[in-house]
């Protein structure tokens, strides 16, 4: 090679074959490492000081302003070397080995967030990185995965995420008991989105009583609560629904949720 022309990485050099066991959780686990590809990930996770630990590239450059912003953590890979670190079809010629971002959930509750979700027992991916997205955008801050839930470094829940994962507290707590004790001693209202529960989500708001620091309790698309859990909540609370529909699905019901409560706090600027 040319003097100062760097050899791209192969599907067979180390670092690519280290970086492409994280796309196993247990290798995530271990290693307290995920991967984030394309450019709005890499992007947001670039902006977190040392959270992007590697960012492997094409050859040719994409995303010039990337590479250049990761500096000597940048290193080339082949077509092929990509391709195999990439999960998706149509790779965008970037991915980063990044730091978890986990905080407990004592130092999620340290800043008395006005809005928390918490994922209890959600098993997919794409909808455990959308919630972490509609979180984001209605001011949340922090999201808790409790129980049995999905990894939230899941490559899809990275990428449905859309980069929120580098935005809010991520926290990752096994006892979901614990976790509505916690919420509630830091002083947040805790409420479970139940398509059974008493509570009507509109007449909570025309009622005024959306605007206190909330914390949003959701469930998995296929099974809901757990009823155990839903029992703990200050207030079981449905979407309603107005026309024929059966149901709402997990993201949309959080949407509706998480934006009501950002809404009804907004007005009363608490």
């Amino acid at each position: 090679m040319r003097p100062g022309v760097e050899v791209a990485f192969t599907p067979r050099t180390p670092r690519v074959v280290a970086a492409r066991r994280l796309q196993r959780r247990r290798d995530r686990d271990a290693t307290g490492r995920f991967l984030a590809e394309g450019p709005q990930a890499v992007r947001e996770a670039l902006a977190v000081p040392g959270c992007v630990l590697e960012l492997f590239h094409t050859a040719e450059p994409r995303h010039p302003d990337l590479v250049a912003a990761a500096g000597d953590r940048a290193s080339p890979v082949t077509d092929a070397a990509l391709a195999a670190l990439a999960e998706t079809v149509q790779p965008q010629g970037l991915v980063a080995v990044c730091a978890q971002l986990d905080v407990t959930l004592a130092d999620g509750l340290a800043h008395r967030p006005r809005l928390v979700a918490v994922c209890a027992d959600i098993r997919d991916p794409g909808n455990a990185g959308t919630v972490l997205r509609t979180a984001d955008a209605a001011g949340a801050g922090a999201v808790v995965f409790a129980g049995e839930a999905v990894d939230p470094y899941n490559g899809k829940a990275v990428r449905a995420s859309a980069g929120s994962l580098f935005h809010v507290d991520v926290v990752r707590e096994p006892d979901p008991a614990a976790t509505v004790a916690a919420l509630r001693r830091s002083g947040l209202r805790v409420l479970a989105a139940d398509a059974r529960g008493a509570d009507d989500l509109d007449d909570l708001a025309d009622a005024g009583d959306l605007a206190a620091p909330t914390a949003w309790l959701f469930g998995s698309e296929a099974h809901g609560l757990p009823a155990a859990l839903a029992e703990l909540a200050d207030a079981r609370v449905r979407v309603p629904i107005h026309g024929r529909a059966e149901s709402l699905n997990l993201a949309a019901a959080a949407a509706i949720c998480l934006y009501a409560s950002a809404r009804a706090q907004r007005s009363t600027g608490r």
